[in-house]
């Protein structure tokens, strides 16, 4: 009888275990949240319903890799960061800067990038470097790298902040300001993009601020497995390859050659 008894225990808690996932990772079972951007190609925009661009395909390489499923949303960037931390997004995805203030925030991936900025303007145009900013109407995306750099290197220009790349550089094409801080390959896919709008590229520059993918403070199984995936998909060349495919005019830093 008490064989009996153990076993129909052992037979119920099996059962409990399988309808609860067992002791799986909720990561490896569950869908990601990813909160990311629809209008700042070439890292991070939507097409044909798709979101894409090398920040978001490599982190659904990294995910093949680490058998994780992921689900893809569009935000405003001012806002990603604390919808991560309050848990509405798993992920964020969009060649984010990791700063210290920042990190008070959420926690960081391993760098998979480094920050090049840009000031661009219309043909024409005066600015010719940082210096010429000073007086004039500067659109840059709130909270990121480029309101920050503004502030820093020019604190005598207006920055005009926006929630989203598209609203700045509709801004820039009216005449609504003068110039706008941005990404080097935003900048340049603006320029392409436009034709008609006359934009040019006045200087780039390169930082040493790398890029992260970020998750809630923490949570470190999740992290653990964007670092490893990372880790395979820069040994096997699909970082490298997808940075071509995207990003072909940007520098590619040391370490990442494959």
């Amino acid at each position: 009888m008490k064989k009996l008894i153990v076993t129909a225990l052992a037979a119920t808690l099996a059962a409990v275990l399988t309808a609860c996932g067992g002791g799986s990772s909720d990561s490896a079972s569950s869908t990601l949240r990813v909160g990311t951007l629809s209008d700042a190609p070439p890292n991070i925009f939507l097409k044909d319903g798709n979101y894409t661009g090398f920040d978001n395909e490599l982190l659904k390489a990294i995910a093949a890799k680490q058998n994780l499923k992921l689900e893809f949303a569009a935000t405003d960037f001012s806002a990603l960061l604390g919808q991560v931390a309050s848990g509405r997004y798993d992920i964020a995805s969009s060649a984010i800067a990791q700063t210290d203030e920042r990190k008070k925030t959420v926690d960081f991936s391993a760098a998979y990038d480094f920050e090049t900025m840009s000031i661009q303007a219309k043909q024409g145009t005066p600015v010719t470097d940082e210096k010429a900013l000073a007086g004039k109407r500067v659109a840059v995306i709130q909270a990121t790298v480029g309101d920050h750099w503004l502030g820093t290197t020019v604190p005598t220009a207006q920055a005009v902040r926006f929630p989203d790349y598209a609203a700045a550089l509709t801004a820039l094409k009216s005449g609504a300001v003068d110039a706008y801080i941005l990404d080097q390959s935003i900048a340049e896919k603006n320029v392409t993009d436009n034709p008609d709008a006359k934009l040019v590229v006045v200087k780039s520059f390169v930082t040493d601020v790398p890029h992260g993918f970020a998750v809630k403070k923490g949570n470190t199984e999740l992290l653990g497995k964007i670092d490893t995936g990372l880790k395979q998909v820069i040994a096997d060349g699909t970082w490298l390859k997808l940075h071509q495919q995207f990003l072909p005019s940007a520098p590619v830093p040391a370490g990442f050659q494959g």
